[in-house]
């Protein structure tokens, strides 16, 4: 499964995957009716041919069962880890059978580094105020104090 966060980008990668591998993979976007998707849905659980399937964060981020998948790449990272986390989340479903290895693409120096960084920050907040309830302020450096009450 790969997720990108643009139908326009969905679009260069079903041309370059067409290109590359001679078949044109399945893109579960917004623009695809019910029956379509569930067309796709379906071809992805069931059949082993149709190994690559591109979709839209905003369209594939929720309400899907995607227990065929063994690999889900993020392509282009969203803001809000949530998102990310969700359409990640396709894949991790009851009667997964596959381990199931999660890739972000981020390129060096570039916007996408940044986001990831501002993503990640957001996780580890996200964890302490979640994962271990109201002693999570206590274990904050100076540092991410300020950067929270600057």
């Amino acid at each position: 499964m790969i997720f990108t966060q643009f139908t326009e980008m969905g679009n260069l990668l079903e041309h370059f995957i067409s290109e590359k591998f001679g078949e044109k993979p399945m893109f579960y976007h917004g623009g695809c009716s019910v029956s379509q998707r569930q067309e796709m849905v379906q071809r992805f659980q069931n059949n082993k041919a149709d190994k690559v399937f591109l979709l839209s964060l905003k369209a594939g981020g929720t309400g899907l069962n995607l227990t065929a998948a063994a690999h889900v790449i993020h392509y282009d990272l969203w803001w809000n880890p949530a998102v990310e986390s969700q359409a990640t989340d396709r894949a991790y479903r009851i009667g997964q059978k596959n381990n199931v290895m999660v890739h972000r693409m981020i390129c060096k120096h570039t916007f996408e580094e940044r986001i990831d960084e501002m993503i990640q920050r957001k996780k580890h907040l996200s964890e302490m105020t979640v994962a271990t309830g109201e002693n999570w302020i206590g274990k904050l450096s100076n540092k991410e104090l300020r950067e929270i009450f600057g």
